[in-house]
């Protein structure tokens, strides 16, 4: 049987939707257990059909499912599995979701638009998730919008790291490529003693992933510079920036993301992007067109896996991620 049992006859049982099932294995392996054997398929006409093929009755259950492409098709075979759990007698489902689906829409901008980061943790709610588990919330606020626990991982101590052991820390510059992230920004400065500069940019409300301009505030002349951020889509606001620190006399610029969603036209704006490395976590699965000497990807799995024993435990998950907030 897969899972962990303690002396005192706790079981945790990890289990994981079809959308990444490559991290999945790895936070399994870092567990030191199996997944769940899972019987999931898609009926003719789109409709997602899951059967686990042991038992859950009375076990800490983790359901695994990062938001990618198809994102509603995984983001619905999340909640029929947390579904069949709850049905199983599971004692506790936990909810892991590496890259949250719908988290840029977590408030209103203009009239009549929905707040669908909210619905996304009523629906995880309503299906019997007792408890949610994601990396790196578009915004912080997230965690309210679900009725009960949440865990938020940060991916900054590690990407910052690696970042650190690369470049001549003497000529670094930590760059914000719009306001919203500057604390994120802040956070990075602090951990690698490093100025910071900003993307000043005007956006297009009316169109999605649009800005109308950019203008760099802080000196970054021959400077190493760091693009930080939570995610990069289809990269076409990050190589602006990137062009724009270029055109301010940069002498290189990297960028360092947690989720590479990597949508529509990102391949191509990468591969021909003057930014010399693009520096991700494997919450998102990388598309096989993307496999550049320019992308790093970084597993995130073990401090997924760390966080998931805390839980178990009764830990601290907190604990794991001191000094970030």
């Amino acid at each position: 049987m897969s899972g962990i049992t303690t002396s005192g006859e706790k079981k945790l049982k990890l289990f994981s939707g079809r959308a990444h099932p490559e991290l999945a294995r790895e936070v399994a392996e870092a567990l030191g257990t199996e997944l769940v054997p899972t019987k999931a398929l898609d009926f003719a006409n789109g409709e997602i059909y899951v059967r686990f093929l042991d038992s859950a009755r009375g076990a800490d259950c983790f359901v695994m499912q990062s938001h990618t492409a198809p994102i509603n098709q995984w983001i619905m075979e999340q909640l029929i599995m947390i579904d069949a759990l709850k049905r199983a007698s599971a004692k506790s489902i936990t909810a892991i979701l590496p890259f949250y689906g719908y988290a840029r829409q977590d408030k209103k901008h203009l009239g009549r638009e929905p707040i669908s980061a909210r619905l996304v943790a009523d629906l995880l709610r309503q299906a019997g998730a007792d408890r949610l588990m994601a990396v790196d919330l578009h915004t912080a606020q997230i965690q309210g919008f679900f009725d009960g626990p949440v865990d938020h991982l940060f991916a900054l101590p590690m990407l910052a790291d690696y970042v650190g052991e690369k470049v001549d820390r003497s000529k670094l510059t930590i760059v914000s490529p719009d306001a919203g992230r500057v604390k994120v920004a802040d956070q990075w400065c602090d951990r690698l003693d490093a100025p910071l500069a900003i993307i000043h940019k005007r956006r297009d409300m009316t169109r999605a992933n649009t800005i109308l301009s950019a203008e760099v505030v802080g000196d970054v002349k021959d400077r190493v510079c760091v693009l930080v951020d939570d995610m990069i889509d289809t990269a076409g606001t990050i190589c602006a920036a990137a062009d724009a620190l270029f055109d301010n006399g940069a002498a290189d610029v990297l960028v360092a993301a947690t989720h590479g969603v990597l949508s529509g036209p990102a391949a191509d704006r990468l591969k021909n992007s003057r930014v010399s490395e693009f520096v991700f976590t494997n919450t998102l699965p990388t598309p096989a067109q993307l496999q550049l000497d320019k992308i790093t990807t970084l597993s995130i799995a073990p401090s997924i896996a760390a966080a998931i024993r805390e839980v178990f435990e009764e830990g601290s998950v907190t604990s794991l991620f001191e000094g970030v907030h």
